[in-house]
């Protein structure tokens, strides 16, 4: 998986990489030249008191020490940029992937998951390719340029590296066996530690108000204490990398000036040659080093890569249309039939045979028990997921042929749970109408009775909205997550139970405020409060995913006995009629 994904990321920097493999190999070449030129003035120079000949190559070596820092920094340069580059563009893969994603894949990954793989395992990947362009194209080159210089000084005394080289690259394969299984659980359990935070933050009213701080304490310290044992055991098997490798190489330098010093005494070899041999061993060795604190960041990289294209590969269930429709025939008609969702591998369906008709200047809503699959149906419409049975119309057209832009521009959902962004007032109603005016914004607030309360809050338009909106109340958020929706000014309007945090008399003005505001729009209304929808045009009633009764209130309380249970469940017999 990581060679797919460098190979897929990385095609579009040919250009940068060679020149980034030449200066590498530039500067490279001018390392293993330069114990070369020294063993030369040793034996030239040094040994013979030739002043002149150490000053002709020392300047020499200056050059080429300063060609090799310039090559050095441009490879650096270049392997910096592309990294950095190859990161934003998978992060930005990954971003538009997840955007896609309908509900269902979105649940099937978990939040705390994707925003894991968006940002560290993304990080892990661009953090191998940084230090594959600063070290390890160097790595190879080194080691066996060094070899052959090695060979060429001195071939007996080359025996060293034959048995140094292969121990060397056993060690490091027996660890890096073990690495990758234990860098897959740390990844995992970093998940479980973002999810058990990413709730605590979030739930952080709930934990108050039932006095679980101690709990959710040790529900944090069980996941970190998990995470840290990983990370503890990953770390020793690290630590011993390095001691292993340094003592192969003092042993096999101990071994080079021992073996070189009895081939000195016989003649047959030069100081300067043991000094050179010497810096080739440790520039072997030094590759090998590199190649080895590589090797510890490819199993980690290779994991992250996994999770990475698992999202990358995985398709939405929401595919946009290949010959998009734009043109509605019926505007603001709305029609389900015998429309049905399944998730994938459960036994029942959430809904079944379902059928519904909502037209432009009618009310319809939607009753049910809790789980009878009232918001599922709703989130059918604007295609947060797509039915898996029957077809959803908008406007005449089924809505996965349409548009994507002519569907979201006609239909504007008010969600159960409203969402509001960190911004501004302002920022949060214009998000359906960016080019919305405050006159249109000010109507919308005091369409959805919220005129009065944010007229109140410093800055009005302008007054600070936080994360989720949770500097403003339940009521408050959805009353702003309505306004919202008027700005957009949709042809078919979608309340998935967006009154149910309001007291029951800003429940009234606000449905009397709509019903002006939307006499000639299409309304659906999903609703548990029997009094929200008790004056709607039609009521369907849902039962187990199933429709069971449609009509009017009063049709509905005296032959349909599902409805009747929950109207009674509410009112009394003489308020119900």
């Amino acid at each position: 998986m990581l060679i797919r994904l460098l190979r897929t990321y990385l095609r579009p920097y040919g250009k940068p990489l060679a020149l980034l493999v030449l200066l590498q190999f530039l500067q490279t070449c001018a390392t293993l030249y330069l114990p070369t030129l020294n063993a030369r003035i040793i034996d030239d120079g040094v040994v013979k008191g030739d002043t002149g000949y150490i000053l002709t190559f020392g300047a020499v070596m200056l050059g080429i020490s300063l060609a090799q820092v310039l090559c050095n920094v441009g490879a650096v340069y270049f392997g910096a940029r592309t990294a950095a580059a190859l990161g934003r563009d998978v992060r930005a893969d990954v971003f538009d992937r997840v955007q896609s994603f309908s509900a269902r894949e979105v649940g099937h990954f978990g939040a705390p998951s994707l925003i894991t793989r968006t940002t560290n395992d993304v990080q892990q990947v661009q953090m191998l390719v940084l230090m594959a362009f600063t070290l390890m194209v160097s790595a190879p080159i080194m080691c066996v340029g060094g070899v052959v210089l090695a060979l060429g000084l001195d071939v007996p005394l080359s025996a060293v590296l034959v048995a140094v080289v292969p121990v060397l690259g056993i060690c490091v394969t027996l660890i890096v066996r073990r690495l990758h299984p234990l860098f897959r659980s740390l990844q995992r359990r970093l998940d479980t530690v973002n999810r058990v935070l990413r709730e605590q933050i979030t739930g952080n009213r709930v934990i108050r108000a039932f006095v679980r701080d101690a709990y959710e304490k040790q529900r944090f310290r069980r996941a970190n204490e998990d995470l840290t044992e990983m990370s503890l055991a990953t770390g020793r098997l690290l630590a011993l990398m390095f001691p292993l490798v340094m003592t192969v190489v003092n042993v096999s330098s101990i071994a080079v000036v021992w073996f070189g010093a009895h081939r000195i005494d016989s003649g047959g070899m030069q100081i300067g040659d043991l000094t050179a041999f010497l810096a080739y061993l440790m520039q072997i060795v030094m590759s090998v080093m590199m190649a080895t604190f590589m090797f510890m960041m490819v199993p980690r990289a290779e994991v992250c890569a996994e999770r990475i294209q698992e999202v990358l590969d995985t398709d939405s269930s929401v595919v946009p249309p290949a010959a998009p429709v734009t043109g509605l025939r019926r505007h603001g008609h709305l029609e389900i039939r015998g429309a049905g969702f399944r998730y994938p591998g459960a036994e029942e369906p959430v809904l079944k045979d379902v059928d519904l008709v909502a037209r432009p200047g009618e009310v319809t809503a939607v009753i049910g028990s809790t789980g009878s699959g009232k918001s599922t149906l709703l989130g059918l419409v604007p295609r947060l997921f797509d039915a898996t049975e029957g077809e959803v119309l908008v406007g005449g057209v089924d809505v996965r042929t349409l548009d994507p832009k002519v569907l979201a521009r006609t239909v504007g959902l008010v969600p159960q749970k409203p969402y509001l962004f960190s911004g501004t007032v302002a920022t949060n109603l214009r998000y359906g109408n960016p080019d919305a005016t405050d006159e249109e914004l000010w109507h919308a607030l005091e369409v959805a009775q919220a005129k009065d309360f944010v007229s109140r809050l410093e800055g009005g338009l302008n007054a600070p909205i936080s994360q989720g909106g949770t500097n403003v109340s339940g009521g408050q958020r959805q009353r702003l997550a309505i306004a919202r929706t008027l700005v957009q000014r949709p042809e078919i309007y979608l309340f998935d139970d967006s009154f149910s945090a309001l007291d029951y008399a800003t429940d009234a003005a606000l449905r009397a405020a709509l019903a002006r505001e939307t006499a000639e729009a299409t309304v659906v209304i999903v609703a548990q409060r029997v009094a929200t929808i008790r004056d709607a045009d039609r009521i369907v009633v849902l039962d187990e995913g199933r429709v069971v009764g449609t009509g009017r209130h009063h049709e509905l309380l005296e032959n349909n006995e599902t409805y009747r249970e929950i109207v009674l469940s509410q009112l009394t017999e003489a308020e119900a009629a």
